[in-house]
């Protein structure tokens, strides 16, 4: 059985510029290496500010290439301290081809793969469909030196199905960089719920596939005003669940913060014997997953 490791997550904001926003999160993974993390995972585009609450083609401009910028800052802090870091990013495919992505890196500063965001939002506020073209590499599971890690981002976490596929290839935990707040219009009276189905849809994905998740939110307010797409508040509360779904470490709603946990294979291990759901699954039965909804075909 492999051994523990602990994970990382470091909640931040963006800087004003996206070499600020790199010197930063390259000295929150040093800190976060200090504190014992192997693995550390960054929030969903944290370079730079959410771009997505509008439809600005000046954005393009902010997307870059893998290998590029950020992934050479982001194996540059791996390798210093010697840690896997998850480094989301605006993937520059080629012209008119971006896509909402993410890079594993190992602690030698290699390149270990790379994960493009499965499901794309188009919500006011979140114009995702403007700029990213759906992921085209699957669901993927890495193989880091401290343990297998599976990733996913952000409107990914809402998806059951996106977290037993990745669960189903291994991993040990689901990774879940994230940048998801509240409008100002709607605080007040349904921001609570939302900031509660958020956590709980997670830790259900954590007790049905017997495996930790860990997600990682920006914090801060970025734009102004009260209409949808001028002003979002990050609600941060980024967080790690163990197979039961027991929040074993969380931060707060506001401020900048770095969490760890212990992911242990043996409690994945005892939590899936005791609760056997991947055994008992009905493989032969699920072909209507298949659909997007509604009755068999005739």
């Amino acid at each position: 059985m492999a051994e523990p490791f602990t994970l990382g997550l470091v909640q931040m904001a963006p800087e004003t510029t996206v070499a600020a926003s790199l010197e930063k999160a390259a000295a929150r993974i040093a800190d976060a290496a200090r504190a014992g993390a192997n693995v550390v995972c960054l929030p969903e585009l944290f370079a730079t500010p959410y771009f997505c609450r509008s439809q600005d083609h000046a954005a393009f401009d902010l997307a870059e290439p893998i290998p590029g910028p950020t992934t050479d800052a982001m194996a540059a802090a791996a390798r210093a301290s010697g840690v896997v870091v998850v480094a989301p990013l605006f993937e520059r495919r080629g012209p008119g081809c971006y896509q909402n992505s993410l890079a594993v890196l190992g602690p030698d500063g290699g390149l270990i793969g790379i994960y493009r965001k499965m499901h794309i939002p188009h919500d006011p506020g979140f114009e995702e469909k403007f700029y990213f073209a759906p992921g085209d590499l699957g669901f993927k599971t890495f193989q880091t030196p401290f343990g297998p890690i599976g990733t996913l981002i952000c409107w990914d976490q809402w998806f059951p199905e996106a977290a037993r596929a990745t669960a189903l290839l291994g991993a040990l935990v689901l990774c879940y960089p994230t940048a998801i707040g509240w409008h100002p219009s709607e605080k007040a009276e349904y921001g609570e719920r939302q900031r509660d189905a958020w956590m709980t849809v997670q830790r259900g994905h954590a007790i049905a596939n017997g495996i930790y998740v860990a997600a990682v939110n920006r914090v801060g307010v970025e734009g102004s005003g009260d209409g949808y797409g001028e002003t979002l508040e990050f609600w941060g509360s980024s967080f790690i669940a163990d197979p039961s779904g027991r929040i074993i470490a969380q931060a707060g709603i506001a401020d900048e913060e770095i969490i760890t946990a212990v992911i242990d294979p043996a409690t994945l291990e005892t939590q899936r014997r005791h609760w056997p759901f991947l055994r008992d699954r009905r493989i032969d039965a699920y072909g209507g997953l298949c659909r997007l909804y509604g009755d068999e075909k005739k």
